[in-house]
């Protein structure tokens, strides 16, 4: 309606025009542009009918008249059509970020409430023995054994398949296993679990895990070589292979060392305690067996 009444002012004075002398003829035209500057483009007058909100103005290609007599082009480039997509990838990616942040999150508290923690574990017990006191509270589907294998104040984290056989673990404690009464009570942690595919996958890497001790607390300024040499000379066999790894966060590195022999493994589990450079290292059987590296082929 605003739009009908403005274009009744034009036509009006622009009959007038024709019959007053050129200077007022100049100084209406100036009156035109005066008004044209104040007619708002976005007004929905100024758009087709077939335009909707989900028909933007810009995919149209509309030429809008802005004031000061610009032109301005608002068709739709490609590099929008970009950016609006790695927008809305970037907001996918944040979405499933988040719930995949909460299904995690759900998954380890459930792993919390199916997990006991035991301490006091005397020396000679091993994962198995341990795990076979649990059997007739449930399903036992991991048993880690923590700490110096020489000292009784060893503890273990053992998790079940369900809540259940947790809570039914909890009557257990003061059950004498070994030498010691074991503590049972709720765990508040749970198990990291080993990547899967570190596991052995062949027999024969499982009779290279019976030859194979973990080894933690490792100063940094030990090299392989080191490590290699105090493990020959304390257990009195060879070392077949050895894995160093570190990064700049934790202040200490790990290995893995391998064995020729499997006495030899068994011997280096009594050189958890000793030093090694400046650091008293702690030494554990190994779940996993140490792969040889894979050697890739250079591309050129």
């Amino acid at each position: 309606m605003a739009a009908a009444v403005v274009s009744g002012d034009i036509s009006t004075d622009a009959n007038k025009m024709d019959s007053k002398p050129k200077a007022e003829s100049e100084f209406s035209v100036q009156k035109l542009v005066d008004m044209f500057t104040k007619l708002n483009p976005l007004a929905k007058e100024f758009f087709p009918s077939s335009y909707g909100p989900s028909n933007d103005h810009r995919r149209q290609g509309y030429n809008i008249v802005r004031p000061n007599n610009f032109l301005v082009n608002t068709k739709a480039s490609p590099n929008d059509d970009h950016h609006n997509n790695r927008r809305r990838r970037n907001n996918f990616t944040q979405g499933r970020r988040r719930l995949n942040g909460r299904s995690l999150k759900a998954q380890r508290e459930d792993s919390v409430r199916r997990t006991v923690y035991v301490s006091d574990i005397d020396q000679h017990v091993t994962e198995e023995r341990l795990a076979a006191l649990f059997t007739n509270c449930g399903q036992v589907i991991d048993c880690r054994i923590c700490g110096d294998p020489h000292s009784v104040l060893r503890f273990a984290f053992v998790e079940f398949a369900d809540e259940h056989g947790a809570r039914a673990a909890l009557t257990l404690g003061g059950t004498v296993l070994g030498y010691y009464p074991v503590r049972v009570l709720p765990s508040k942690t749970a198990i990291l679990p080993v990547n899967p595919t570190f596991l052995p996958r062949s027999d024969d890497e499982r009779e290279m895990c019976t030859r194979t001790v973990y080894c933690t607390n490792i100063d940094k300024k030990i090299s392989q070589a080191e490590v290699k040499s105090f493990f020959e000379s304390s257990c009195g066999g060879e070392v077949t292979r050895l894995r160093l790894l570190g990064d700049q966060v934790h202040s200490t590195r790990i290995a893995f060392v391998e064995f020729a022999i499997a006495e030899s493994a068994i011997l280096a589990l009594n050189c958890s305690g000793m030093l090694l450079g400046t650091q008293q290292i702690r030494v554990s059987p190994s779940k996993t067996p140490v792969r040889p590296r894979v050697t890739r082929p250079v591309s050129r």
